[in-house]
């Protein structure tokens, strides 16, 4: 077990002995966990401890930033002098995700049209 999980481990037995975890909001529901299988185990608890504190890792950081820039340049007009920078920050994004073995399928834009298309039937 790593030094982290030991210490979190042994406050958790404190807090427990001292009854701070009695009549918590939710008691005795299950809890929504998240699923962190695909995350190597070594790696698991640094991820949760970003994850918490609002972080992500780096290739869903550049998903998102991929996300935001592919809708800015729907929304922006071709002649502005922004798209030119943003359209090659996004080539920049796919790429890099590529090279982190994730598919880029998405920043295309077809499932959304498939999706749109299917809750209008």
């Amino acid at each position: 077990m790593w030094l982290i999980d030991e210490m979190v481990e042994k406050r958790l037995r404190e807090a427990e002995e001292k009854g701070e975890f009695d009549n918590l909001p939710g008691a005795g529901k299950p809890l929504m966990l998240d699923d962190d299988s695909g995350v190597p185990a070594e790696l698991r608890t640094a991820y949760r401890l970003l994850k918490n504190s609002g972080f992500l890792p780096p290739e869903l950081q550049d998903r998102k930033e991929a996300l935001q820039l592919a809708e800015l340049l729907h929304e922006i007009d071709k002649n502005s002098p922004d798209y030119a920078s943003a359209s090659q920050r996004l080539k920049v994004l796919e790429l890099r995700l590529q090279q982190a073995g994730m598919n880029t399928a998405f920043l295309k834009g077809h499932y959304k049209e498939k999706l749109a298309s299917k809750m209008k039937r």
